[in-house]
């Protein structure tokens, strides 16, 4: 949340199965949950993106047959996000 992170970081934390992240990944992307922060060119010549959330925190809550969800969106995103866009 704090920082972008390359999908092998976020393998690492999560203990998730490549293809897992990967799949993930590219939904959250679809569905514009995380944008792309950056991207360096590794050593080998290889791309590397590195991935930020565009909320901070969410709070789902199940009261009387219905689903509430609440979020925080992460203003240093969107603020990137926006100087990205418009400049």
């Amino acid at each position: 949340m704090y920082q972008s992170k390359s999908v092998n970081q976020i393998i690492n934390e999560t203990n998730v199965s490549h293809t897992t992240a990967y799949r993930k990944i590219k939904w959250l992307l679809e569905e514009n949950l995380l944008i792309v922060d950056k991207i360096q060119i590794t050593e080998e010549g290889k791309k590397s993106s590195f991935f930020r959330t565009i909320l901070k925190s969410f709070n789902v809550k199940y009261e009387y047959n219905s689903v509430i969800i609440e979020a925080e969106q992460n203003v240093d995103t969107l603020r990137k996000v926006h100087k990205t866009s418009f400049h």
